[in-house]
């Protein structure tokens, strides 16, 4: 509703209060203009009236004509004196004696600019109320965002910050959009012909925002309202999703403990009878919190929880679920701050493969460590078997064991700047084949033979037995 108090504290319109300081909460419905000595069959009710004083004479046209005021119970008056350049005594005399708030309009100031300006916030609350009825009868956020297309006079979007369309069909570009809206510096923002406006962001992170994409350069207020009301359609879906991961801690308790009620849990979370993958991420910084705002961005469905500094999600199984969680990270990678976010995913499994889906995903997720990039998604099926076994042993360990088995061989490498170390990497990699490793060594099948027998004259061992190319295999992995 639009206050007198309201319209006071407007500074480009400069009205000052006469009579009246009680009766400033006052709702203003309309405006409206005389000059009439008696306006009152005009009237209906909370109308601010705008008036000249043309009608003004003398004291008796004063007690007339705020009387009529009174009577139609307006909201109150504001008048402009043009002659005395003040108001007369009188007329202030009568809005006390009637309860009628007396605002002085100042002589420079035309009764348009304050009728366009009062107009403009009335047709503004009129929007907002078009629109909360809309949240109020619970018709979703479809619903909800057509009523907006329609008020703001464009089409009209919603997007997580993993590039999901929540609501709005198709839109161009929009994973360039949510990186304009990650970086930008100030928003709301119009890009690329569309205005950028967040939607309730969470604890202050941009990243748990979702964005309202408003088509052209939209009035900033009226996108800034509904993004307000898109809020509230994003806070019932946060807390049904709340409500769904209540079911998560428990089930990933009994995943990682091995309990027997793993079945019973599934059922609860209406995951029982289907594949599915166990995700399990980190943050180089220890923020959980963040990780699991990524997860439950990029993956909507997904049960997510914390596990101390780790966060574990458990999903329905797809094949496409590793490059979508890519895709996803990767759009998110501006938000993250200094932040690098590490995710292992576990290959598809039902029900009673669930805690060794959980240790493959831990270990997936250990050898994207070693990996580059502000986001890394590695799954277990994309991996060999030796690699998932060495991820899941401590790196001191496999250092010690790298030195227990090469030592001899680094520290000639070392003394004499050659590389004994690489050339028994490629025979290795080329299973033994002396023709194949020589041609990619770009040496003489005799000089590689050489180099060769010099390691295991080094090592103390044949390589032409399968176990020992097997422990060296394995060393030079652990590297």
């Amino acid at each position: 509703m639009l206050l007198l108090r309201t319209l006071l504290q407007m500074p480009e319109l400069r009205l000052s209060l006469h009579t009246g300081e009680d009766q400033l909460d006052r709702t203003v419905t309309r405006v409206y203009g005389t000059e009439l000595p008696d306006p009152s069959r005009y009237l209906s009710g909370g109308e601010l009236v705008l008036s000249g004083l043309l009608w003004h004479h003398g004291p008796q046209d004063s007690e007339t004509f705020v009387r009529s005021l009174a009577s139609a119970r307006v909201a109150g008056l504001a008048a402009s004196e043009t002659e005395n350049r003040a108001l007369p005594v009188d007329l202030v005399d009568a809005c006390e004696r009637h309860h009628v708030p007396l605002l002085e309009v100042p002589v420079d100031l035309s009764f348009a600019t304050i009728t366009e300006r009062v107009s403009m916030e009335l047709v503004g609350l009129s929007r907002h109320r078009r629109l909360l009825n809309v949240v109020a009868e619970g018709s979703g956020l479809p619903a909800l965002l057509l009523a907006g297309s329609h008020e703001l006079g464009a089409s009209c979007w919603v997007l997580s910050t993993a590039g999901r369309v929540v609501a709005g069909g198709e839109l161009p570009d929009r994973l360039t959009l949510v990186k304009e809206f990650l970086q930008a510096d100030r928003l709301p923002r119009t890009v690329k012909g569309v205005t950028l406006v967040p939607v309730s962001e969470r604890g202050g992170n941009r990243l748990t925002s979702w964005i309202l994409v408003v088509g052209g350069a939209a009035q900033q207020e009226a996108a800034t309202e509904l993004a307000s009301l898109v809020g509230l359609e994003r806070l019932r879906e946060a807390q049904g999703r709340q409500i769904e991961n209540r079911t998560a801690a428990p089930l990933v308790s009994a995943v990682l403990s091995g309990s027997a009620d793993v079945e019973s849990r599934l059922a609860a979370a209406g995951l029982e009878r289907t594949r599915l993958r166990v995700i399990s991420a980190v943050t180089s910084d220890q923020r959980p919190e963040l990780a699991a705002a990524v997860l439950e961005e990029a993956l909507p469905q997904a049960l997510v929880t914390s596990v101390g500094d780790t966060v574990y999600a458990v999903a329905k199984a797809g094949d496409s679920l590793p490059d979508d969680l890519r895709e996803a990270m990767r759009v998110m990678e501006p938000g993250l701050g200094s932040s690098r976010v590490l995710v292992g995913i576990s290959s598809p499994v039902t029900s009673r493969g669930l805690r060794g889906a959980a240790e493959e995903a831990t270990h997936a997720r250990r050898l994207g460590e070693r990996r580059g990039g502000r986001t890394c998604v590695v799954a277990g099926e994309e991996i060999a078997l030796h690699q998932l076994l060495l991820a899941g042993v401590p790196e001191e360990l496999r250092t010690s064991l790298r030195r227990r088995l090469l030592g001899p061989v680094l520290d000639y490498d070392a003394e004499h700047g050659s590389d004994l170390v690489g050339t028994l990497k490629v025979f290795l990699d080329c299973s033994g084949s002396w023709t194949a490793a020589a041609a990619r060594l770009h040496v003489h099948v005799n000089t590689l033979r050489y180099r060769v027998g010099r390691v295991e004259e080094l090592l103390g061992a044949d390589l032409a037995e399968f176990e020992a190319r097997v422990d060296l295999f394995l060393a030079l992995q652990a590297g």
